[in-house]
């Protein structure tokens, strides 16, 4: 078998590395944990959650994988509800409604960054 360990990082294709910067960093209190100089005159920046974790490159649109997307990355946090006000007044375009929370299934929203790609916040459960 290969010897996997876990997930390293999850691309995200963005318009303008700068301001995916700006909207990971400020908004959602990410952290640069990389941005160098790739290839021919391209950078390669990745963020990562302030708990640490799996992190999110965010990489030049190529082809097909163009922004706006639906990423599949769910993200998680011990309360949605607050962050999900909090977004909301810090200006991200979240959806108005919460989904879940019902005891079956974890509250979570979606949101989407700056350039429309959507992320979902699900409620942390204990295990």
């Amino acid at each position: 078998m290969p010897g996997i360990t876990q997930v390293g990082r999850v691309m995200v294709p963005v318009s303008d590395q700068d301001s995916a910067i700006a909207f990971y960093r400020d908004k959602l209190g990410f952290s640069v944990t990389a941005d160098v100089p790739f290839g021919e005159g391209d950078r390669w920046v990745e963020v990562e959650p302030p708990a640490g974790g799996t992190a999110l490159a965010l990489v030049p649109p190529q082809g097909d994988y163009q922004p706006p997307r639906n990423t599949g990355i769910a993200l998680t946090s011990p309360d949605p509800r607050a962050d999900h006000e909090e977004l909301k007044a810090n200006g991200v375009d979240v959806d108005d409604e919460l989904m879940g929370g019902d005891g079956t299934v974890p509250l979570m929203f979606f949101f989407r960054d700056g350039d429309g790609n959507h992320l979902l916040l699900v409620e942390e459960q204990s295990r």
